[in-house]
């Protein structure tokens, strides 16, 4: 062995190898065999205090049978829940923290559990089960408190969240509580460090997060006033890019279509949003870096931390580095991609009601209501909703004549949206420029209306977490679609849907009898009256499929007259029309508790 491969197995060897003292293990909560960290690391057990000295960690609410009280707040009528900021004591739906994915400083608010008559149901069930509601009813005099709170299972680094007041939280959304908002404050920066995880591997090194590890975080008192505008910052850009999506419930309108509604180049507002978000992820940025150095400072940390925080870890859904991984170098075509496709399902939106372009947030959330509520909220629309609440998208040719048949086809419709949300002056633009953003495959002559009968129900879908809230009526081969706002249906919409159905048929026969007597027309070439014969026996199938789809399905749905109750859920009500809609592969399986 040579003198140079000799120096480099020692040191080697020096890197892997380490000394500690069982003195140095009781410097940490617990005595962990944590023999990697520095000194100055376990000296930040034995130098500060506790996150429990000064704050109270403390575990949520079990319900027992999670399909049954726990839902999406997008599956419940609006009239019915008490969301943040709305008193409103005879509610059923209470807004629920969860925990969810890796993000910090504010999100992840999308469950609502059902807490009517304080819980009542919920506290009958858990007695009956063990005998006492405090088994699963736990730190009941701390729900509604404002206070931070994070996933207490995961397989990413530890992110914490502001959350305001109004929350019940649940086992996997523990919460901390403060007596003051700027030590509140003060403690969110700290956990979301670069240092915490450093001090999280040597108390909790399986990753686990319950308010027990947590508790024993050595946390500094002293409050600097940076740090704290640090905060504020953050949580206000994180509530802003959370407040961009239509799944949350303080939703206004396409950002694209911010600040005011005028004629515009698409692609310039798309401009103009993308470089707010590049100024959002870099504020972000800069107040975790500025926190990072002051820790880092306030714990001696210099030599074993670094302060910079890497792109992908600035959790807001506008930084592609984040939302797609660092190394997609096709990130931001994906995230043009995914922006056409929010504005199509905002455009959505305001056909069925749900939205209006002339009126920020939600129009028509409650069980039941119509065209009339609408006109109550926007007497004089620009954009109005669908009468009857049925949207037609179908799929027999191919081509534009699908579009032509219904005045209110979801293409059609769609195109009136774009000239009202953004001129008539640079329409053809502007729809061009939609279109290639959705081609993000690269299809020859891929059209919107492509994207709506192939990829917009599944975008849908997965939008809300497979818990839609329009449901898409389809045949076994999807030669007819309808799509459906579950909040505005009422026991006659089958009937509705059925008309249209039927309506649809009738025009295919037409055009079935057209094309076969070209087939035998001798005034033609040989060649149009095969194309014809071949177009007539293929419009043959498709009439069958109907027929079948008419017969066996959708009649015998439409005789019932079905009710469904929004506080059963999506998953409950969707199953009730079997194979009348489109099947959602998992929606049948039991929720997690």
């Amino acid at each position: 062995m040579t003198n140079e491969n000799h120096t480099e197995q020692a040191s080697e060897v020096q890197r892997l190898f380490f000394r500690a003292s069982a003195a140095d293990f009781r410097q940490i909560p617990g005595s962990p065999i944590a023999y990697w960290p520095s000194e100055a690391l376990r000296r930040s057990f034995s130098s500060h205090k506790s996150l429990a000295d000064i704050a109270k960690p403390r575990q949520g609410l079990a319900t027992t049978d999670n399909d049954r009280f726990l839902r999406y707040w997008f599956e419940c009528a609006l009239g019915d829940t008490a969301l943040p900021g709305i008193d409103r004591d005879d509610a059923t739906w209470y807004p629920c923290q969860k925990g969810g994915g890796y993000r910090k400083w504010y999100g992840n608010n999308e469950y609502v559990v059902n807490w009517k008559n304080n819980g009542q149901e919920i506290k009958d069930l858990v007695e009956a089960r063990y005998g006492s509601i405090t088994k699963r009813v736990v730190n009941e005099h701390l729900y509604f408190r404002e206070g931070i709170t994070w996933s207490s299972l995961s397989s990413a680094a530890l992110s914490m969240r502001y959350v305001p007041a109004g929350y019940i939280f649940e086992t996997k959304g523990s919460m901390c509580f403060f007596q003051e908002k700027e030590v509140l404050l003060h403690s969110l920066s700290f956990c979301n460090s670069t240092i915490v995880n450093p001090l999280l591997k040597c108390i909790s090194p399986t990753l686990d997060y319950h308010e027990g590890p947590i508790g024993t975080l050595p946390i500094t008192e002293q409050i600097r006033s940076e740090v704290i505008d640090a905060a504020k910052s953050a949580i206000a850009v994180a509530k802003e890019d959370w407040d961009a999506s239509e799944t949350s419930w303080d939703f206004t309108a396409s950002p694209l279509l911010r600040p005011l509604r005028a004629p515009q180049l698409l692609s310039e507002s798309y401009k103009k949003l993308r470089a707010r978000w590049q100024e959002m992820v870099l504020e972000t940025r800069r107040a975790e870096e500025l926190c990072n150095r002051s820790f880092i400072v306030d714990y001696g940390l210099a030599e074993d931390i670094a302060p910079d925080v890497p792109l992908p870890d600035v959790t807001l859904n506008c930084n592609p580095a984040y939302r797609y991984g660092p190394d997609r170098e096709e990130a931001e075509a994906l995230l043009l991609w995914d922006t056409m496709r929010e504005l199509v399902s905002y455009a959505v939106g305001c056909m069925l009601g749900r939205y209006s372009l002339d009126k920020p947030g939600l129009i028509l959330a409650n069980q039941g209501e119509t065209l009339a509520d609408y006109l109550a909220q926007v007497p004089q629309p620009s954009f109005p909703a669908d009468d009857d609440n049925a949207l037609p998208m179908m799929n027999a040719y191919g081509d534009s004549r699908d579009d032509d048949w219904f005045a209110d086809d979801i293409s059609q419709r769609f195109r009136q949206f774009l000239r009202v949300a953004f001129g008539e002056k640079h329409y053809d633009e502007n729809m061009a420029f939609i279109e290639k953003a959705l081609n993000v495959k690269g299809k020859r002559n891929y059209s919107l209306r492509d994207y709506f009968l192939g990829e917009f129900y599944a975008d849908h879908v997965k939008r809300y977490k497979k818990r839609p809230i329009y449901w898409l009526f389809s045949s076994p081969k999807g030669s007819f679609n309808a799509l459906m706002y579950m909040h505005r249906y009422r026991p006659d919409t089958v009937s509705v849907v059925l008309r249209y159905l039927r309506d649809f048929r009738k025009k295919l026969a037409d055009e079935k009898d057209r094309q076969a007597a070209a087939s035998i027309n001798p005034g033609v070439s040989q060649g149009d009256r095969t194309k014809a014969l071949k177009e007539s026996d293929r419009l043959n199938k498709v009439l069958a499929e109907l027929d079948d789809y008419e017969r066996d399905v959708l009649y015998p749905l439409a005789t019932q007259q079905i009710e469904i109750d929004l506080d059963d859920g999506v998953k409950v009500n969707y199953l009730k029309f079997g194979a009348a809609l489109k099947k959602i592969v998992g929606l049948e399986g039991k929720d997690e508790d």
